[in-house]
C-alpha cells in the first residue's frame, strides 16, 4: 500500500503544481500535438471516469441502484460555477495571498465548494431511503435528480432555464485525470480496507449483514455521500470545461449513461467501469460520423457485449487494487 500511495501522491503533485502555475499542465507534454477536439474528447472521457467509478460505490460495491448521479453532477457544476463566476472577482481578492497561485488555487476550492454540497445532496438522498432497495431506490433517487435539475432550471440567481454562461475554462487534461486517479485509488483503497468490506456484506445479502453486528444503514449513507462528492467534482470540471451549464445537461438520461458505464464495465469492478467510461466515451465520438444511425449503432453494439460479456468486460478484476487477486 505504501509504494502505490507514494507513486499516487508523486502524480498528483505533479499534476497539481504544473496546473496551478501554468494553468495547462498538458503542454509539456507529447498530448500538446493533438487538437482542441481530440484533447477535449481525453477530458470528457476522464470526468466520465469519475462518474462511472463514484457510481459504481453504489450500485457495485453496495448493491443499491441509483438513477440521480446526474442530479450530483449538477449540485457541483453549479455550485462551482457560484465561486468562480458569480462570486470570482471577490474570491480572488480573497485569494490575493497566493500570487500567481490565485487563479489555481481559486479553481480548488471551487472543486471542493461544489464537492461539499454534491456530498450533502447525497446525505439528504441516502437518509430517507435507507428503507428502499431494488426498483424502490431507483424510483427516489430518480426523482432526487429530477428535483434538483427543476430547482435549478427556476433559480434566476444561477441563470434559470437559460443557463449559466461566462464560466472561466480553467479544466484541464492534468486537472481532470488527476482527480480520476484520485477518484480511482480512494474507492478501491475503500472498498479493499477493513471498513469496505461492509460495503460487499450489505451487498451480498443485507439481511445477513445486519445478522453479523453490520449496520447497513451506515454503509449506505457512506456510499451515497462518497458517490455524490466525486460526482460533484465531476461536474465542477464539466462547467469549467464547457464554459457554460443548463439543467437541460443533468437530465435523466445523463444520469442512464452513467449507469450504462457501470453496468457494462462490471459492477463492483474499478478497473473495468473505468475502462468501459473512456471506451463509451471514444466510441460516442466515433459514432458521430454516422449521426443519423449512431444511436441504432451504439444500442446493437451494447447489445452484443452484454449478451456475450454479461457479467461486463472486466467484470472478474473486481480487486485488481487490493493485495490479493481475485473477485470481491
Amino acid at each position: 500500500m505504501g509504494a502505490r500511495s507514494g507513486f499516487l501522491a508523486a502524480v498528483l503533485a505533479a499534476f497539481v503544481i504544473s496546473g496551478l502555475f501554468t494553468g495547462h499542465p498538458e503542454a509539456a507534454w507529447p498530448l500538446a500535438q493533438l487538437d482542441d477536439y481530440l484533447l477535449n474528447i481525453l477530458i470528457l472521457a476522464g470526468i466520465n471516469v469519475v462518474l462511472a467509478t463514484s457510481l459504481n460505490i453504489v450500485n457495485g460495491h453496495t448493491g443499491q441502484f441509483s438513477l440521480g448521479h446526474a442530479g450530483f453532477m449538477a449540485v457541483g457544476a453549479y455550485g462551482s460555477a457560484a465561486l468562480t463566476q458569480i462570486n470570482g472577482k471577490a474570491c480572488l481578492a480573497a485569494l490575493s495571498f497566493l500570487g500567481p497561485c490565485a487563479q489555481g488555487g481559486l479553481f480548488v476550492c471551487a472543486l471542493l465548494f461544489g464537492a461539499a454540497l454534491a456530498a450533502l445532496a447525497g446525505l439528504a438522498v441516502g437518509l430517507p431511503s435507507l428503507r428502499l432497495r431494488g426498483d424502490y431506490l431507483a424510483i427516489v433517487t430518480l426523482g432526487f435528480g429530477e428535483i434538483i435539475r427543476v430547482v435549478f432550471q427556476n433559480t434566476e440567481a444561477v441563470g434559470g432555464a437559460r443557463g449559466l454562461t461566462g464560466i472561466p475554462p480553467q479544466t484541464t487534461l492534468g486537472w481532470t485525470w488527476a482527480v480520476a486517479a484520485l477518484c480511482i485509488y480512494c474507492v478501491s483503497a475503500l472498498v479493499n480496507s477493513t471498513y469496505g468490506r461492509g460495503f460487499l456484506a450489505v451487498r451480498d445479502d443485507e439481511i445477513a449483514a445486519e445478522a453479523m453486528g453490520i449496520n447497513p444503514t451506515r454503509y449506505k449513507v457512506t456510499a451515497f455521500v462518497v458517490g455524490a462528492f466525486f460526482a460533484g467534482l465531476a461536474g465542477a470540471l464539466y462547467a469549467h470545461l464547457i464554459g457554460y451549464i443548463s439543467p437541460e445537461g443533468f437530465t435523466f438520461l445523463k444520469s442512464v449513461d452513467v449507469v450504462v458505464m457501470v453496468i457494462l464495465g462490471g459492477m463492483g469492478s474499478t478497473v473495468g467501469v473505468a475502462f468501459a467510461a473512456v471506451g463509451l466515451t471514444v466510441l460516442n465520438e466515433l459514432l458521430r460520423q454516422a449521426e443519423q444511425y449512431r444511436m441504432v449503432a451504439f444500442s446493437l453494439l451494447l447489445i452484443v457485449l452484454m449478451i456475450t460479456r454479461p457479467q461486463g468486460l472486466l467484470g472478474g478484476m473486481g480487486r485488481f487494487f487490493s493485495r490479493k487477486g481475485g473477485n470481491p
